[in-house]
């Protein structure tokens, strides 16, 4: 069974339009929400469905209802981390893909975890440089 990944609100149109391109399969929250859906009904139903969910919203693990919600219902949560425009992080996140993937088959969730774009240095000698993805949660 594929990886289906779920966009959250704030990566826009954009960051799941270049995943999708790619070749990952990608649900996005308009196509399915209402735009001010609390983020605990979305991350419940993301969940439910079996999607891995991905947000740019790094306070996410701090604001207490949601991070019940990600432990009640089990979420699966990914925070891309990073400044750039959205279609550098989408692109970072293409590359760093099949390290996601793999990320993704051995850990249960709940969890949240960070992926990060490649370096500076790693980008000069390989464009297509994977970041990291590294465990934030538990």
């Amino acid at each position: 069974m594929s990886i289906v990944f779920f966009t959250d609100r704030d990566l826009g149109k954009q960051f799941p339009g270049i995943l999708r391109r790619a070749g990952l399969v990608v649900e996005r929250h308009d196509d399915h929400f209402a735009h001010d859906t609390p983020d605990e009904i979305w991350l419940a139903e993301a969940s439910r469905r079996g999607w891995i969910a991905i947000t740019h919203n790094k306070r996410i693990r701090y604001t207490p209802n949601e991070l019940a919600a990600i432990i009640q219902h089990r979420v699966a949560l990914l925070v891309v981390i990073g400044r750039p425009p959205m279609a550098d992080l989408a692109r970072a996140f293409v590359a760093t893909s099949a390290l996601v993937q793999q990320f993704v088959a051995k850990h249960q969730p709940p969890y949240i975890a960070k992926v990060y774009q490649p370096s500076s240095s790693a980008l000069g000698k390989n464009p297509a440089a994977p970041g990291e993805i590294r465990m934030w949660y538990p």
